[in-house]
C-alpha cells in the first residue's frame, strides 16, 4: 500500500505533522510502537488503584506557538502561573526567594531580604525585560525557513545581549548581571534542564538550552496544560484523524529504505513518497541501516545522553516548609528550586562529571494540581491531595549504564535528602499510598526513559540542542528538518529548533513537504 507520507512516531510532533499534511489533502499514515499516542507527552495513572492522571514525562508547555494551536483548531487550554518560582536560600532554607508576577512590590521585598541589596530586583527586571524583547523578536522565526546568525542578530536589535548569550559561557552572563549566588542559580537552571553542562563551559551547551527556555511564546512563560499533557496530544491526534490521517498503534518500525520509500515492521510494510521521522535521529539511523542505507546525517558525532532523574509523586497534602514566612501553596505553585544556587549547580556537575552521584543533587519541583484539579478523580479533587513532579539535574545516563537499578536507588535517596533539607518534615511522611499500600512515588532514570519512550540516553531533546538559526550557509532558507536522503525528514525534537513540547519540528517538516 502506498501513502503520500508515513510518519514514524505519534508523539506530539509526529501528530502535528500528520494534522498539517492531512489537512492539505495528502494520504498520511502514522506508525507508533506504543499502545497509545503521545510519546513523552502523555498522561497516565502511574499508581495502581489511584484515580490521578499524571503528566508522566513532560509536564509544562512554553514553546508551542499559538499559530499551531490556531491552524489545527486544537481544543486545548493552557493556564498561566502567577508564581514564577520559589527558592529556599542554599544553606539557610529558613528563608527563600519568591517571584510573584501578581505582586511586584512583594517580589522586590523578597529579593531585598534574600540578597541584602535593595536594587537586586531592579537588575532582575532589567535583565528579563531585555530577554523578553529578544524572545518576542526571535520566537516568530522558528516557524519560518532558517535565517543566518547575522540576520537573527540584527533582528534582535540588542547586539550586546545577543553576543553575551551566544558567544560566552552562561556563567559570565550571570556574573555580569547578578551578584547573589541564589539569584544566579534561579536564572541558571533554565540552561541545565535536560542538559549536562557546566555553566562555565566553552561548549555553550548551557547557553543554547537557556535561550530555548526563555523564548517560548515570545515571553518565556511556562504554562500548565489543563487535563495534563495527554490532553494536548489527544487534541493533536483528534485533529490529525479528523483531517483524514490514519494512526496505527502497537507498530514498531524496523527498517526504512530511502530509495524505495518502503517502511517495514514485523508483519507489514508500506511505501511512502516522504518518510517523516518523529523518532530520534539515532533511531532513524538504525532504521536506515537495517535497510542497508547510509545514515541520515541528522545526528551528531558526540554521544547522546540525558541528565535528569524524573520523580512523580502523589501527596496527601503539601509538606510544611522551613521558611514559615511564605505561603506553602504559593511556594509550590511555580517552580520550586531545591539546592540550585549557582555554586551548588557547578559542584554537582563536577561530581557527576567525575562519575559520582552528586552528594546534594540539585532539583526542581512542579505541582500541577495547584493550577488544575481536573487530573484528579472527584474524591481526590475535593481533598488536599496534590501531585508533585521532581526533575533532578546533573544525573547523566553514563552514571546508570550497566547498573541502573543500583544507581537509580542511590540517586533517588540522595535527591529526597536534598529535598528534605528545605522541608520542615520528610517528604515521605506526606506521600499517598496506592491500592497495594505502597508509597505513590515513581522514579525514572535516563536509562528508564530510553526504554520507555525511545529517548536516546534519556535525552529529552533527542540530541544536544542547536541554535535556532542556520550555522552553515547551506542551511539558510531550509527548514532544519532535512537529512542526507531527499525524501526522509526529521520531524521530531532532534530537528534544528527542536526540543521541548512545541510542535515546531512537526510543523516545519510538514511545510518542507508541502513546499517541495
Amino acid at each position: 500500500m502506498r501513502y503520500d507520507d508515513v510518519i514514524i512516531g505519534a508523539g506530539h510532533n509526529g501528530l502535528t505533522a500528520a494534522a498539517y499534511l492531512a489537512r492539505a489533502g495528502r494520504r498520511v499514515l502514522v506508525l507508533e510502537r506504543s499502545a497509545e499516542v503521545g510519546g513523552a507527552a502523555v498522561s497516565a495513572r502511574a499508581f495502581p488503584g489511584v484515580d490521578a492522571r499524571l503528566s508522566r514525562y513532560s509536564y509544562l508547555v512554553s514553546l508551542l506557538p499559538r499559530a499551531v494551536v490556531t491552524d489545527l483548531d486544537l481544543d486545548v487550554r493552557l493556564v498561566r502561573r502567577r508564581y514564577s518560582s520559589y527558592t529556599p536560600v542554599p544553606g539557610s532554607p529558613g528563608r527563600g526567594l519568591l517571584v510573584d508576577h501578581g505582586d511586584p512590590e512583594a517580589t522586590a521585598a523578597s529579593f531585598s531580604a534574600v540578597t541584602g541589596d535593595p536594587s537586586a530586583f531592579d537588575a532582575w527586571t532589567e535583565f528579563y525585560s531585555r530577554m523578553g524583547s529578544l524572545a518576542s523578536r526571535l520566537f516568530p522565526t522558528v516557524l519560518e525557513p532558517l535565517r543566518s546568525r547575522a540576520d537573527v542578530r540584527a533582528l534582535v536589535g540588542d547586539d550586546d545581549l545577543f553576543d553575551a548569550v551566544t558567544t560566552r559561557p552562561l556563567l559570565s552572563l550571570l556574573q555580569r548581571h547578578f551578584t547573589d549566588d541564589t539569584v544566579r542559580g534561579v536564572v541558571a537552571t533554565d540552561g541545565l534542564i535536560g542538559t549536562f553542562a557546566s555553566l562555565a563551559g566553552d561548549d555553550l551547551r548551557a547557553n543554547v538550552c537557556f535561550l530555548y527556555h526563555l523564548i517560548g511564546g515570545g515571553t518565556g512563560d511556562w504554562d500548565v496544560p489543563v487535563g495534563g499533557m495527554g490532553a494536548l496530544t489527544g487534541a493533536l491526534a483528534r485533529a490529525a484523524v479528523a483531517a483524514g490521517a490514519e494512526i496505527r498503534t502497537g507498530v514498531e518500525v524496523t527498517a526504512v529504505d530511502p530509495s524505495s520509500g518502503e517502511v517495514s515492521w514485523a508483519g507489514g510494510r508500506v511505501t511512502a513518497g516522504t518518510v517523516l521521522a518523529g523518532c530520534a535521529p539515532t533511531v532513524l539511523d538504525r532504521l536506515l541501516a537495517a535497510a542497508g542505507a547510509a545514515a541520515s546525517g541528522a545526528d551528531t558525532a558526540e554521544p547522546v545522553e540525558g541528565s535528569q532523574l524524573k520523580v512523580n509523586m502523589l501527596l496527601t497534602r503539601l509538606p510544611r516548609l522551613r521558611d514559615e514566612s511564605v505561603d506553602t501553596a504559593a511556594a509550590f505553585a511555580g517552580t520550586f528550586h531545591v539546592n540550585e544556587g549557582a555554586e551548588q549547580l557547578e559542584a554537582a556537575w563536577a561530581q557527576a562529571e567525575a562519575g559520582q552521584v552528586p552528594d546534594v543533587p540539585p532539583c526542581e519541583i512542579y505541582c500541577h494540581t495547584l493550577s488544575d484539579r481536573s487530573i484528579l478523580g472527584p474524591s481526590l479533587a475535593e481533598s488536599e491531595t496534590q501531585t508533585l513532579t521532581l526533575f533532578g539535574l546533573h544525573l547523566p545516563a553514563r552514571l546508570f549504564r550497566g547498573r541502573n537499578d543500583e544507581v537509580t536507588a542511590a540517586a533517588l535517596q540522595a535527591t529526597l535528602r536534598s529535598l528534605d533539607s528545605v522541608l520542615a518534615e520528610p517528604i515521605e511522611s506526606v506521600l499517598a499510598t496506592d491500592a497495594d499500600g505502597r508509597p505513590c512515588l515513581e522514579v525514572k532514570s535516563p536509562v528508564d526513559l530510553e526504554a520507555a519512550v525511545g529517548l536516546p540516553g534519556g535525552n529529552i531533546f533527542h540530541r544536544p540542542l542547536q541554535w535556532p538559526w542556520a550555522e552553515r550557509s547551506d542551511e539558510v532558507g531550509r527548514w532544519g528538518v532535512e537529512t542526507a536522503h531527499e525524501h526522509v525528514l526529521v520531524a521530531g525534537a532532534g530537528a534544528r529548533r527542536g526540543g521541548g513540547v512545541s510542535g515546531i519540528p512537526g510543523h516545519n517538516a510538514a511545510r518542507a513537504v508541502l513546499q517541495g
